[in-house]
């Protein structure tokens, strides 16, 4: 990874970045609150917590670091990324369990709503010199019956040849490889775009040092985040890989699934490579 983007992107800066995302989201139902579902899921929670503390003996000055840690995630703004690299792949396993479709996998921290619409034929905003090798993504989306969905929406963003997302880090075109692209009338898109790369999370703020003191490594590989979503259908939040890239079978967030694997071949008009990858959405 080199150049301006590298040299100035901190865990600090994109930490904030994405609780101002999150903090931002509409989270429906936070004001509801059913008081016996709060006391099962936090007492549960807490004597888990004491059932380690116990099997593991855990000293004064273990809690002390334990304590210092909690405080500095906040501080520099990583809940976000602690939760959806090691807890968001469970949730989203639960909440999908039932979907017939397309499989799903976790949004992670760098969602962004509202980026540029574009036609079912698109190419993603991008550098005029922007590096990578050439992608065309292709597909249609459909109902579980087979029943084309036309104008369905495909939001798609990924990281850059160097691992960075814009808006998450500097020296990034503020929409750079973010689009929201619009299916034709029989719910085919194609899509321009380049092969991101697999990147390390951050690793200079506090998750990085948990990442550290456990032995762990920081990777995750490359993928193509998308929500694709149509009238009375279920929406649907994924991440597609590619086959044979690194880290593919050890995902730091554990998000990788052998249904999102994709094997791109070369380009028809011999520019990079293609593949084709449909979507198959539920029934609202």
């Amino acid at each position: 990874m080199t150049g301006t983007t590298t040299e100035q992107a901190t865990a600090a800066a994109s930490g904030s970045a994405a609780t101002e995302q999150f903090r931002s989201k509409q989270c429906s139902g936070a004001t509801d609150v059913d008081t016996k579902r709060v006391d099962s899921l936090v007492s549960e929670l807490l004597a888990a917590a004491h059932d380690i503390i116990r099997r593991h003996r855990v000293t004064y000055a273990e809690y002390d670091v334990l304590k210092s840690w909690l405080i500095q995630v906040g501080e520099d703004g990583e809940w976000p990324l602690f939760l959806d690299v090691w807890l968001e792949h469970v949730v989203e396993e639960v909440a999908s369990e039932n979907r017939e479709g397309s499989k799903g996998t976790i949004e992670g921290p760098y969602y962004v709503p509202d980026s540029p619409v574009l036609t079912a034929e698109a190419t993603l905003p991008r550098r005029d010199d922007e590096p990578g090798t050439p992608l065309l993504f292709q597909g249609r989306v459909t109902s579980v019956d087979g029943t084309a969905l036309p104008a369905a929406k495909v939001e798609i963003w990924h990281a850059d040849d160097d691992g960075y997302y814009s808006q998450f880090a500097p020296g990034l075109p503020e929409w750079n490889l973010r689009g929201t692209v619009i299916a034709d009338g029989q719910g085919n898109f194609r899509i321009r775009t380049i092969e991101p790369a697999p990147y390390q999370i951050p690793t200079d703020g506090s998750c990085g040092r948990l990442i550290t003191a456990a032995g762990w490594h920081a990777w995750r590989p490359a993928h193509l985040h998308l929500k694709v979503s149509a009238p009375g259908h279920q929406p649907i939040t994924t991440q597609l890989y590619f086959k044979g890239g690194s880290h593919v079978t050890d995902d730091i967030a554990s998000a990788v699934k052998s249904e999102l694997i994709l094997d791109p071949g070369p380009a028809a008009d011999g520019n990079g490579r293609e593949v084709t990858y449909d979507f198959v959405l539920d029934k609202a």
